[in-house]
């Protein structure tokens, strides 16, 4: 193999930045309930909603499958392009909730690409989000501090993987969000609004919405949901 001069590799430059990776909540299932076909149509739009979402100064440096790494040196900026994508993404009719990790620190930037331990955190906290979150970590959550607008609430103190001592761990919203009027499909995890929902079944004393009839027809054939929807055996 032939070994690539140092010179042939271009320079490098170290910036602290403010990183934000999101990514859609059961992409998989949906993926598996609706086809590939569609799926792809559905990351497609989602980096269409990225890049809407954007303020001056953040920038999309990657997006790998329905995952995306943006960044700037701004933090509030980085933080209120999260809250708008997290908005765009709850308008957005039949699409799955987001998830996503914010966190600052020094990262190496070359040939357009990112590297650094900041984006490992980042990457790790955005896992931990469930749908519909944002996480971050305490410097991010000092910065919204002064902020009406936004409210930041410590959830505890997380080990990640490959990260040395623990981590604060804080969940963005805004003051005034609420989260009423949306439901998760079961079966492909899509975000469904629930009076324009396709279908909806109640089971084990819980009603759930669907965002199609096959989906609502997938869990009504689970043999548990079966046996208490007809007293077919289980």
């Amino acid at each position: 193999m032939p070994i690539i001069p140092q010179t042939d590799i271009g320079p490098a430059q170290e910036l602290d930045l403010a990183l934000v990776i999101a990514d859609l909540s059961g992409y998989t299932a949906l993926t598996e309930s609706h086809g590939a076909l569609e799926a792809s149509g559905i990351v497609l739009r989602f980096e269409r909603l990225v890049m809407a979402s954007l303020e001056p100064g953040v920038a999309l440096v990657n997006s790998i499958g329905d995952d995306v790494l943006c960044a700037g040196a701004d933090t509030l900026a980085v933080v209120r392009s999260a809250l708008r994508l997290h908005d765009a993404v709850a308008r957005e009719p039949q699409f799955p909730h987001i998830r996503a990790g914010i966190h600052r620190g020094p990262v190496v930037v070359r040939e357009g690409r990112y590297f650094g331990a900041p984006i490992n955190l980042t990457a790790r906290i955005a896992d931990h989000a469930t749908g519909g979150q944002i996480l971050c970590t305490a410097a991010i959550a000092s910065a919204v501090a002064p902020l009406l607008e936004i409210e930041s609430r410590r959830i505890g103190e997380r080990h990640f993987k490959n990260v040395r001592d623990p981590v604060a761990v804080f969940e963005l919203a805004r003051s005034d969000e609420r989260r009423s009027g949306s439901a998760i499909d079961p079966v492909c995890r899509m975000q469904v609004a629930t009076e324009r929902a396709a279908a909806s079944l109640e089971y084990d004393g819980r009603r759930f919405w669907f965002c199609s009839r096959q989906c609502a027809q997938a869990f009504a054939a689970m043999p548990r949901v079966r046996h208490l929807l007809d007293g077919s055996p289980g």
